[in-house]
């Protein structure tokens, strides 16, 4: 599975760039910049239709592919910063601030802003960058309330972490605080190469680890085909972040609406183009969360799921 997009650069209303030429004279529109477009940017695109940007009328979209490797995310920012647009995504949007001090930048779903020295504070975000968080004050306890929940008898619960991720600093203190109201034991597992994958897992294992939790890492993303595998063979509850990842054969997410934090960008674009400064508009957290079930996967691996619980999620695949 290939990372999915992380940038998005947007050009701002100063920085309009001629697209077509209508009654022989050269209209100028703005240019939305999208690096490896996929499915989910349907939802960014949607969002700026219904608040009145008709695509080749009053905005325009220019595309970069970096194939979801974050080396070329750099040369895909200079690129589109030449045309010139704005951008989203941890490494991505360190990318486009090394592209552009000037560009407004639009972040998307990315992890923690402000431990990844990309923004000062999220009320006043100061520079070109702002947009908004897959990370909410709530989501890991309740996390940790959904596991022990599914798995009553959980005593020792793993979590997946990559040192390259510098948004993986806020989850660690979460877990942190989070799993003793749980009476388990706690396991960081990290894996920030494609080597440490198999002897992690394998570790986790060994030590009779009850049930996992993963982020939407990119890198682990990459991965997540292997990962829902090998939990499936070795019968390990586990949660993720993303409802696709359930769909996937996963067993239970919790997390964001990822499309109505697409939407919702498409609202910074607007205020931008107005005339708004990115310094001067906070950066947003989620509002909207889905608890995804996969019956038939729980069912694989021999789990009950309690009707309370079933009854509590917003999807549950059959």
């Amino acid at each position: 599975m290939k990372r999915r997009a992380f940038i998005t650069l947007i050009g701002g209303a100063a920085a309009a760039w001629p697209l077509a030429s209508r009654a022989q004279q050269s209209v100028k529109i703005p240019r939305i910049g999208i690096i490896d477009d996929a499915p989910i940017w349907d939802h960014f695109r949607r969002g700026l239709r219904d608040i009145g940007y008709l695509e080749g009328r009053e905005i325009a979209f220019e595309y970069r592919s970096a194939d979801g490797e974050p080396g070329r995310l750099a040369a895909a920012a200079k690129e589109l910063a030449a045309v010139p647009v704005d951008i989203r995504g941890t490494a991505a949007t360190r990318a486009a601030q090394q592209a552009t001090s000037t560009i407004p930048i639009v972040m998307i779903a990315i992890g923690d802003p402000v431990r990844a020295g990309l923004v000062p504070n999220l009320a006043r975000p100061g520079g070109n960058s702002t947009g908004n968080s897959m990370l909410g004050a709530e989501m890991t306890p309740k996390r940790a309330q959904l596991l022990k929940q599914l798995v009553p008898q959980l005593s020792r619960l793993a979590f997946l972490w990559n040192r390259n991720n510098a948004s993986h600093l806020a989850y660690l203190d979460e877990w942190r605080a989070a799993v003793p109201k749980l009476d388990a034991q706690l396991l960081f597992i990290e894996v920030s190469r494609d080597e440490d994958f198999e002897p992690a897992f394998e570790k986790m294992v060994q030590e009779r680890t009850d049930a996992l939790s993963i982020t939407a890492d990119p890198f682990h993303l990459s991965h997540v085909a292997w990962i829902i595998d090998f939990v499936a063979k070795h019968r390990l509850p586990t949660m993720y972040v993303l409802k696709e990842n359930v769909v996937a054969g996963g067993l239970m997410s919790y997390g964001p609406s990822i499309p109505d934090l697409y939407r919702r960008a498409a609202g910074y674009v607007h205020k931008i183009l107005q005339g708004t400064s990115p310094a001067d508009l906070p950066v947003e957290q989620p509002v909207n969360f889905e608890l995804a079930i996969n019956a038939r996967t729980a069912k694989a691996i021999g789990l009950e799921v309690s009707p309370m619980l079933l009854s509590l999620a917003d999807e549950v695949i059959e």
